[in-house]
């Protein structure tokens, strides 16, 4: 039963939205779930989905896309999805759970309505680039 798995705090893992410029001065968008923990995480499922409401005011929900990664390294990051400037004005939710050993870890990310901007961006160390980090 799923009460009686202990769901202990998420530590050391992150989600950051990343902006790449490309070669021809076009940029891209992309979203990377980064392991700052000293251990691997094994067995990442991430869920993602936006939703929220269009800018004439009526509901609107992108599709629900589903990943997984068997392993996330100690102190690596892995590109989950692309993401288009388009959808920024939605809720954008990633759900990620994970494994330690034997013990289950979920947490949901979500970057509120038109927090990825340009006044939001910082440099994110672990994977040299620009971007907007959840913690």
């Amino acid at each position: 039963m799923k009460k009686d798995i202990p769901f202990l705090p998420v530590e050391g893992v992150h989600i950051a939205v990343t902006r790449y410029m490309e070669r021809s001065s076009t940029e891209s968008w992309q979203v990377y779930i980064i392991n700052k923990n000293v251990f691997p995480i094994e067995n990442v499922f991430i869920r993602s989905k936006g939703y929220g409401y269009n800018r004439d005011g009526e509901k609107q929900e992108t599709s629900v896309l589903r990943h997984h990664l068997p392993v996330l390294d100690a102190k690596s990051y892995a590109m989950i999805e692309l993401i288009m400037p388009e959808v920024f004005h939605l809720n954008n939710e990633y759900w990620v759970s994970y494994f330690i050993a034997q013990q289950v870890y979920d947490k949901k990310f979500i970057f509120v309505p038109d927090s990825i901007i340009e006044a939001n961006l910082s440099y994110i160390p672990e994977i040299k680039m620009q971007g907007v980090l959840h913690l």
